[in-house]
């Protein structure tokens, strides 16, 4: 988790000054074309498939189901990141100072953690329920069990706020200087203090990363353990509806260790990398490795917004059959809407050539029938 937006714009400044002079203009290109089209693309796929996502499980009553609702909450945490925290920080490679104020200073890390928790504490939630389901089976699913199911993401979406306000409470808009001159930065905790950027990286790996995974762990353990013993214990006749409903488990239990992978791998590298920066945090880094590290930890944990649909969407039959009618909606919407053009102007044709055919009839407006 990287909050230091106005660090990383210093370094950024580092990094092009020194490239500049040594002639490296492919580097420089990189930087201000490639990287903010990435991020375009980021949020152009992310819009997509998160809000297709959402779509498909409100309007569908079918796919009403405990761990589509997580699912939802998963996709409306990512959408709150793409439309806010990305397009600030895509900026951050065209202004070399922090331009939208001390409210924004103050909100977007907090947009951006809350995100984030969302995220790690709904896929704990979400191994949670696949462990109840699968490791014990027995335990029948009350009427009432979507109920719940929307009490908890809500209370997941409070915690990961309440979680996310030290934020805005230490997050606050300095001018720092810079050799002859002096630039407006948006810090996320006071400079004076040495100790505060190192407890709070590693707070943040711990609550963010590490344990919820660590968890996660032990749930899916428990879940592979389960079903190698079943698969031994499993009677030779089964019926067909047992079999059905177990790989149905199976494959949804696949799923969500698919998006916790996804999570892990996204955002692993940010979480290094901020540890590293808050223990060296007078020092900047300006070689290129660095760059590219940093370039690819911030693609990555952002990348993380728009990988579930992907996911969801190769690995959930009936997910995809969802999707592909909404594409197909649209297209035929789209042909309708072309069609009822076509149709109402050859209309309108055809009433003109109705309206001035008399007139040609007689001899007269024959001007008018040549311009239609």
């Amino acid at each position: 988790m990287d909050h230091t937006f106005s660090e990383d714009t210093a370094v950024y400044e580092n990094f092009t000054e020194d490239w500049t002079s040594d002639g490296g203009e492919t580097v420089h290109f990189i930087i201000q074309c490639v990287i903010p089209s990435v991020y375009i693309l980021i949020i152009t796929v992310g819009l997509l498939g998160n809000i297709t996502l959402v779509k498909i499980f409100i309007t569908t009553s079918a796919m009403r189901s405990v761990p589509n609702i997580f699912i939802s909450s998963l996709a409306v945490g990512d959408l709150l990141l793409l439309v806010t925290c990305v397009p600030v920080d895509a900026f951050r490679y065209f202004y070399e100072e922090w331009i939208f104020g001390t409210v924004a200073c103050k909100m977007i890390p907090v947009i951006q953690l809350t995100s984030v928790g969302v995220s790690v504490f709904t896929l704990t939630a979400l191994s949670a329920d696949r462990h109840k389901a699968i490791v014990n089976p027995m335990d029948i699913q009350s009427s009432s069990a979507v109920f719940w199911t929307c009490l908890k993401a809500i209370t997941i979406w409070v915690v990961s706020v309440l979680l996310a306000i030290p934020e805005a409470v230490f997050s606050q808009v300095v001018h720092m200087p810079d050799k002859n001159t002096t630039f407006t930065a948006c810090v996320p905790y006071p400079l004076s203090n040495e100790m505060h950027p190192k407890i709070h990286s590693i707070m943040i790996f711990l609550v963010y990363f590490l344990i919820p995974l660590s968890i996660i762990s032990v749930y899916y353990y428990h879940i592979a353990r389960t079903l190698i013993k079943s698969a031994h214990d499993m009677p030779g006749e089964i019926s067909e509806h047992s079999k059905r409903q177990t790989e149905t488990r199976k494959r949804l239990a696949k799923i969500v260790l698919v998006f916790v992978g996804l999570f892990a791998l996204c955002w692993f590298p940010n979480h290094v990398l901020y540890m590293y920066r808050s223990f060296n945090y007078r020092q900047i880094d300006s070689s290129l490795s660095h760059l590219i590290i940093t370039l690819v930890a911030r693609v990555l944990s952002f990348s993380s917004s728009c990988v579930n649909p992907f996911a969801l969407y190769l690995l959930s039959e009936s997910f995809r059959r969802h999707f592909n009618n909404q594409l197909l909606c649209r297209q035929r919407k789209y042909q309708e809407r072309n069609t009822s053009y076509l149709q109402s102007t050859s209309a309108i044709r055809m009433t003109s050539i109705r309206k001035s055919t008399p007139a040609v009839a007689n001899g007269h407006g024959q001007k008018q029938g040549v311009c239609i």
